[in-house]
């Protein structure tokens, strides 16, 4: 019979490298005051007998948790996994903060909240005590929920919020909402179209402004109207459908939409068929997001990419560096978002 192997403790790296518990533990940790050759000593010994740190350990060695909690929105996360429909928003989410958090030592989990319940700051507060996390990650709508950044505030737990420019406290980072629709209109505008359309998000998401600010803003700068072409949506097919017929009922039609998410991108090409019109040659189309559905529509949608993995990232490695103590950048983190071009816009067609 085979013997078990015996598991490699930190106490084997400290016999190995001929140093204290303390120092191996400061290596595994990352601490600061550790002469480079001691790190690369210590190093070598954990290579050398493949030695894994494990997060109990870390955990029971000092103030630090090496985890990081991520919360997004309960109610439509669970609806877009049952309607399997595309959105990879939340494995955008575990790519770069996955991913990010790994380089640094720690884990990253991701806990579903309802922003609307009364509840709210119950799931929270449960979820901290049992976590400890040593930052949290919010996404909208909870990165300007006040009974949530309130709790984080109240229990000194630095978070990160994405979408928000951060009124209240947190580190802000954005994907350049406004620049991103600004630079959807132009891209239009330098088609030929002067009837350009916009479909807004959900107002209870502060990134919906921004996106039709950016498109109102390209539109004022060309002289162009744009009296009855910003339609309410709220992110959902239902409300890309309805915004499509009142886009294209009026008595000079939109030549080209801009939606603020795919799903409602997807209504419209979808209704714009059933009108008889054709995608790009009758009505050019751009959405927001860039999830699979995008590529794999026909005609596959010319599209915002929102770098939600980096952004994610961004915001782990910026809340790692706030639990160590290390100086933040000021003011709101931006991270740029790009416009793919693909098949569904075009020049207008001839009048």
């Amino acid at each position: 019979m085979a013997r078990r192997r015996q598991a490699v403790t930190i106490k084997h790296v400290a016999a190995d490298a001929e140093v204290s518990l303390q120092t191996v533990s400061r290596v595994i940790n990352n601490e600061p005051n550790v002469r480079p050759e001691m790190k690369a000593r210590v190093q070598a010994s954990i290579d050398k007998l493949g030695y894994i740190p494990s997060i109990a350990a870390q955990r029971m060695s000092g103030s630090r948790s090496y985890l990081i909690l991520a919360l997004n929105d309960r109610e439509r996360t669970i609806a877009d996994w049952q309607a399997r429909q595309g959105s990879d928003w939340v494995d955008q989410m575990l790519l770069g903060g996955m991913l990010k958090c790994a380089e640094y030592g720690y884990r990253m989990i991701i806990e579903l909240v309802d922003t609307h319940n009364d509840h709210v700051a119950r799931e929270l507060n449960a979820a901290l005590v049992a976590l400890q996390p040593d930052g949290v990650i919010l996404t909208p709508p909870h990165s300007d929920n006040p009974l949530i950044t309130g709790l984080l505030e109240e229990r000194r737990i630095p978070f990160a919020r994405i979408g928000s420019l951060g009124n209240g406290g947190g580190i802000p980072l954005v994907m350049g909402d406004e620049q991103a629709a600004e630079r959807a209109t132009r891209h239009l505008l330098r088609l030929g179209h002067t009837r350009i359309g916009f479909i807004t998000g959900s107002k209870e998401y502060a990134l919906s402004s921004w996106r039709e600010n950016g498109w109102r803003a390209v539109m004022d700068e060309a002289g162009l109207a744009t009296e009855g072409l910003c339609v309410t949506g709220d992110f959902s097919y239902v409300s890309g459908t309805a915004a499509a017929e009142q886009l294209l009922s009026l008595a000079h039609p939109a030549t080209a939409i801009v939606a603020s998410n795919d799903q409602m991108a997807i209504a419209v090409l979808d209704h714009a068929r059933a009108r008889g019109l054709d995608v790009p040659r009758d009505l050019s189309l751009v959405s927001f997001d860039n999830t699979p559905v995008t590529m794999f529509s026909q005609p596959p949608l010319t599209a915002i990419d929102q770098p939600i993995a980096a952004t994610v990232a961004r915001a782990a490695e910026l809340l790692i560096a706030a639990k160590k103590g290390d100086k933040l950048p000021a003011g709101v983190t931006v991270i740029e978002a790009s416009l793919i071009e693909r098949g569904s816009t075009a020049p207008p067609a001839p009048a």
